[in-house]
C-alpha cells in the first residue's frame, strides 16, 4: 500500500474537495462530452462528485495488491518502481479528469475540448516512455499470448509499443488543440486505436517469426 501512497493521498484530497463543493453543484452534472466538445451526458450531483474518486480508491487498492498475486512476481524486483509509478500516474490522471468535471459544473472556464486531449496525449507519452522498462508480468504492459510466451517477443513488442504510444500521444495533443472540430476527435480516436492495436499485431508477427526461425534445420 505504501507504494501507492500518492494515489491514496490524491484520492483522499479529491474526496474531501468533492464533499466541500457538493452543496455548490447543480442538481445535474455533465459527465460526458460529445465529439463537438459539448456535454451530452448528465448525472446527479452526488454521483458526479463521488463516482470517479470511488473508482480511484478501488483501483489504488487493486493495483497495490496485484504484484503479490502475479505468477511472475519475481520480475517486480526489476520493474516494480515502473509498475507503481505508472499505476499512480493512471490513478492521478483520473483525478485530473474529475477536477475538470467538477470545475465545469462549478462554472470554471474549462475548455474540455482542448484540455482533455492534452491530458490524454500526455498520458500516452508517459506510457510510451515507461513501456521499454516493463518486465514480463500478467497485469501491466502489452500482455498478449505471444509476449507472455517469449521474453524476446515481450522486449521487442514493448520497444515498438513505446514508439507507437509516443506517436499516438503527440498526434492526440496536436490535433486536439490545433483542429477544434468533430473530425479532429475522430482522428484522435483513430490515432489511439492504431497506437494501441499495432503492438498487439506486431507481437503475433514477431512470435510467429521466432517460431519459424526456431523450426528451421
Amino acid at each position: 500500500m505504501r507504494k501507492m501512497l500518492p494515489a491514496f493521498l490524491g484520492t483522499a484530497a479529491l474526496l474531501a474537495f468533492s464533499w466541500w463543493v457538493l452543496p455548490q453543484l447543480p442538481d445535474q452534472v455533465a459527465t460526458h462530452w460529445g465529439l463537438d466538445g459539448q456535454p451530452d451526458g448528465w448525472s446527479s450531483a452526488r454521483f458526479g462528485a463521488f463516482m470517479l474518486p470511488g473508482m480511484m480508491l478501488v483501483m489504488s487498492v487493486i493495483m497495490a495488491a496485484l504484484p503479490g498475486i502475479d505468477p511472475l512476481k519475481k520480475n517486480y524486483a526489476f520493474h516494480g518502481s515502473v509498475y507503481f509509478l505508472l499505476a499512480n500516474v493512471v490513478v492521478l490522471f483520473m483525478g485530473a479528469v474529475h477536477l475538470l468535471v467538477l470545475g465545469s459544473a462549478l462554472g470554471w472556464p474549462v475548455n474540455m475540448r482542448a484540455v482533455l486531449p492534452v491530458l490524454l496525449g500526455a498520458l500516452f507519452l508517459f506510457i510510451g516512455r515507461m513501456l521499454p522498462r516493463m518486465q514480463p508480468n500478467w497485469f501491466m504492459g502489452i500482455r498478449t499470448p505471444w509476449t507472455l510466451s517469449s521474453e524476446e517477443v515481450w522486449r521487442k513488442t514493448h520497444q515498438v509499443g513505446a514508439t507507437s504510444f509516443t506517436i499516438a500521444g503527440v498526434a492526440v495533443m496536436l490535433v486536439g488543440v490545433l483542429v477544434p472540430n468533430a473530425f479532429a476527435t475522430k482522428f484522435m480516436l483513430a490515432a489511439i486505436m492504431v497506437g494501441a492495436v499495432w503492438p498487439v499485431v506486431y507481437s503475433y508477427l514477431e512470435w510467429r517469426r521466432e517460431k519459424e526461425e526456431a523450426s528451421r534445420p
